[in-house]
């Protein structure tokens, strides 16, 4: 007989995560590899964004984001809203709300996901603790759950919101490059694990410069283009053939 936490994690699995399966992070991030250091920010590394995604599946567009990431008094507030097209007209509409200290680590975070149900989710961090509570529509209570990190400076990488790979770019240490890890949260999965990310160098695309950011766990690979402030301004998944451009 499946665990009531199972039961409620295969149910979130089809409600949350539309049909064109962008669940890029979700596969297998508690094996993630090892990395050789680990980032130590402790001042400010956030820097203010606004802009619009478009989303591609095969080299056809089938959605778009659009987000800000902006000061909010002492900390600051990411918010990003992803319109899915896929599927003879169906369509998904995932919206996130992030709050973060000045250093990147999250203080809370809300989301929504809406296709033929509605479904959310509130989470507060807490000294590398989730707390998350977890609302299905249909069900008679909201569902909680702890999960514990190691360090407070955690990456939150949700399905379909791309927007939190720009938070991760200036996240990762560029004066020390190399391989670092961080300790990653996919809150509609209530998935938490490792990365490892790396700068791969600089890479040319449509006649300008970028560098280059790879993401990996053990079986994937996510490939990020940030110009020289850092902004992110591509993001491709090569075994998915998913890509995000910014326009």
């Amino acid at each position: 007989m499946q665990s009531a936490h199972k039961r409620r994690r295969l149910a979130l699995g089809r409600a949350a995560v539309f049909a064109v399966a962008i669940t890029l992070l979700g596969l297998s991030l508690a094996g993630a590899r090892s990395a050789k250091n680990s980032p130590t920010n402790s001042s400010g590394v956030l820097s203010p964004d606004k802009g619009k995604l478009k989303i591609l599946l095969d080299g056809q567009p089938i959605g778009t984001e659009e987000f800000e990431i902006a000061v909010s008094g002492s900390k600051w507030t990411a918010r990003g809203t992803t319109e899915l097209r896929v599927r003879q007209g169906a369509s998904a509409r995932v919206s996130g709300t992030l709050v973060l200290q000045p250093n990147g680590a999250p203080v809370s975070y809300e989301w929504t996901s809406q296709n033929d149900k509605k479904n959310g989710a509130s989470i507060r961090f807490e000294n590398g603790v989730a707390k998350m509570t977890l609302q299905l529509q249909g069900a008679k209570q909201p569902f909680e759950q702890d999960l514990t990190f190691g360090s407070p400076l955690i990456s939150v990488l949700d399905n379909n919101l791309y927007h939190h790979y720009a938070i991760l770019a200036r996240l990762y240490d560029w004066s020390k490059r190399g391989a670092q890890s961080f300790p990653v949260l996919i809150p509609q999965e209530l998935t938490p694990g490792t990365i490892s990310v790396e700068a791969s160098g600089t890479q040319g695309a449509n006649g300008k410069s970028y560098e280059g950011l790879r993401v990996s766990t053990s079986d994937l690979e996510v490939l990020l283009s940030v110009d020289k402030d850092h902004r992110l301004m591509r993001l491709e998944v090569p075994s998915a053939k998913v890509s995000v451009v910014r326009e």
